[in-house]
């Protein structure tokens, strides 16, 4: 896992962004923020657990089915699957130890 800051590289309106194997972060001070490194972690083992490429897949179909229901991005991307258990559980830093495999379809 590499953590680097760039504010260039993060979408607007967002403070990090994961693509295996690094976690992005729009300032240093992110970098030190252990619940948003645990968040971003979370979407390193969802990534790993799905190959990668099938994460994304599954990601951008679940933001669009979401999106056309609620008719709201932000109330979209909140109630993604990876994203929910991310929040969820983001503040248990001892998460990742006891999580299970392909936990985030518990919250489909």
């Amino acid at each position: 896992m590499f953590v680097i800051v760039s504010r260039y590289l993060i979408p607007k309106g967002y403070q990090g962004i994961t693509f295996f194997p690094f976690i992005l972060v729009s300032n240093k001070n992110l970098k030190q923020n252990q619940v948003m490194v645990n968040h971003e972690k979370i979407h390193l083992r969802q990534q790993l657990e799905m190959f990668i490429l099938p994460f994304f897949l599954w990601y951008g179909i679940e933001f669009l089915i979401r999106w056309s229901i609620c008719k709201d991005k932000n109330v979209a991307y909140k109630t993604i699957s990876f994203e929910r258990e991310a929040y969820t559980n983001e503040k248990d830093l001892n998460y990742l130890k006891k999580r299970s495999f392909w936990k985030f379809l518990d919250y489909i």
